[in-house]
Formats: structure tokens, sequence, C-alpha cells
């Protein structure tokens, strides 16, 4: 097994973080919504701050503070936070193949600090060079503390902001995924993937409950996918 230098402060590592930092941008008008509205649902600052450090998820906060508002029993929330969380057990999966020259306890504690737009970038890395530990450290940890951070601040602000929707906020969650998945696009094939997750997950969204439309849509894009892959390598 090739030997890991747990110091990450290494070209790799400063390579990861300059990957991530649009995302570290992007997450900051995120986070200060996501804490406006948690002050909103009666969350001091410092419990907006130990949700974000402990959960660091965010739509799994955002769902939360939507039950919340409408009275959801605290089982249903529970279950619910997990339905949409589920993804990360694929991403973990799908992250795993990178990292065999890490020692799998370190890989799992690692995982704690994966995020849709790490899971992104490390894959997109993938396909051009090996990941390193240091590498994974550079893309994931900075977008931790930058999420609970503002999420405090956020709440500490309370509503002093007003309508955030005024100002995009309410986008920018949406618009940095799609600047995520530009970056995957290889043709029909990438474009029949996203049109068979979205479509499923708008009927899903339209007709069930909750937040399955996120494990159906993921589930659907990822079957499509499969799909794919077996008809290029059949066709070899």
């Amino acid at each position: 097994m090739a030997s890991i230098d747990w110091w990450p402060v290494n070209k790799d590592f400063q390579q990861g973080l300059r990957d991530i930092s649009p995302m570290m941008i992007a997450y900051t008008p995120i986070a200060l919504l996501w804490g406006t509205i948690a002050a909103g649902e009666g969350l001091s600052p410092f419990q907006a701050w130990l949700m974000s450090a402990a959960v660091y998820s965010g739509a799994a906060q955002f769902v939360s503070m939507d039950l919340l508002k409408s009275g959801t029993p605290i089982v249903f929330l529970v279950l619910t936070i997990a339905t949409v969380s589920l993804r990360h057990v694929l991403m973990s999966a799908s992250v795993s193949r990178h990292l065999t020259a890490i020692p799998r306890l370190r890989a799992s504690l690692l995982l704690f600090w994966l995020t849709d737009e790490a899971w992104a970038l490390i894959e997109r890395r993938a396909l051009e060079r090996p990941i390193s530990a240091s590498y994974f450290m550079g893309v994931a940890l900075p977008l931790w503390p930058t999420w609970f951070v503002f999420c405090a601040i956020g709440a500490w602000l309370g509503n002093t902001l007003g309508d955030t929707t005024r100002y995009g906020l309410d986008f920018a969650f949406a618009a940095m995924f799609i600047a995520v998945l530009a970056g995957f696009w290889k043709g029909p094939q990438t474009a029949m993937v996203l049109i068979a997750s979205a479509g499923v997950a708008i009927l899903a969204k339209s007709y069930l409950p909750g937040a399955w439309y996120i494990i159906l849509g993921g589930t659907a894009g990822m079957l499509t996918a499969i799909a794919g892959y077996r008809e290029e390598a059949d066709a070899r």
C-alpha cells in the first residue's frame, strides 16, 4: 500500500482549494438564507450553528425548516431528512473507488465532509489523475466551516434582510448545481441522464409528498446512465 502524507498543505491540497473556492463563494448566500429562515422558525444562532455543523446538508436543512413550519411530527421529520440524505450513500460509494490508497477507517471519516459539489469535482478530476487524500481534503474540508459560520451569521441577522427572494438568493442553490452539472457534459448521453432525472423528479414532486423526488430523480438518472453504458459496451 502506498504511504500517505497526512500533512495536507501541499500542491494537491492547494489545487483542491482552488477548485472549490467558487463553491465556497456560492455557499455564502445560501447559508445566510438558511440561517435567516432558521431564525424565523425560532432557532438561535448557536442552534443554527450546531445543526449546520452536525447535519451539514443544505437540502436536508431547508426541507427540515419547511416541515417544522407545517408542524410535522418529529418521527416523520427524521425519516424525511434521512430520505433526502440517502444520495450521500451513492456518492460515498462512488468516491470510495478513488480512495483505495487511504486506510478504510480514515477514508470513512473523510466521507463525512463529502458534499454534492465536492463529489462532482472529485469525480471530474478522477477522469484525469488519481485522487490523493490531500486533494480530497482541499476540496471537501473548506466548505464545512464556510457553511456553518454563515448559517450562524444568517441566524444572527434574523429577518433584518427582509424578503431574501428579492435578491435572488433562493435561486443560488439551483444555480450552483447547474454550474456543477455543466462540467459533466459529454453530449447526448449526458442529456438523456439529465432529462430522465429531471422528468422523474418533477413528476414525483407533483404527485408525492415529502422529499421522494430527490431519491427517485437520482435513481432515474443513475439507471439511465447504466443503460447508456451497457449500450456503449455492447457496441464495442
